[in-house]
């Protein structure tokens, strides 16, 4: 339970969303019926935590592409979201390797924060 957040508490926290960038934008959406991101959240592509071969960059790499996300935040006051969780937890992972400890998880990410049409939705970059 002290791993999941859940929507009413997300603008306590930096968000970083795991879907790839044309999704994040809002350029596309093959799933759910809006297309966009959760405001103030910010991209990193689940994928982009991985080696050509598929593995886990080293920490040390891994630590340096996710600190140009969290700007100086403590792991603790992240949280990560996807579509619906999935890809979301594999960054998780991707910052437990990195040894960011402490990270949150969003279970009904985009799925669940579109489906409200009173909330926000972002597109583009910011």
């Amino acid at each position: 339970p002290s791993m999941i957040a859940e929507a009413d508490s997300l603008s306590a926290f930096t968000l970083i969303d795991a879907r790839a960038a044309p999704r994040y934008r809002g350029d596309e959406e093959p799933i759910d019926r809006v297309a966009g991101h959760i405001p103030s959240a910010k991209n990193f592509y689940w994928g982009d935590a991985l080696a050509p071969d598929q593995t886990f960059l080293p920490p040390d790499q891994l630590r340096a592409k996710l600190e140009t996300i969290l700007k100086g935040k403590s792991p603790d006051q992240v949280v990560c979201y996807c579509g619906s969780g999935v890809t979301a937890a594999f960054n998780m992972l991707a910052m437990e390797v990195a040894g960011l400890k402490g990270v949150k998880l969003y279970p009904g990410s985009w799925s669940e924060w579109s489906s409200d049409e009173k909330r926000v939705v972002a597109k583009g970059n910011e």
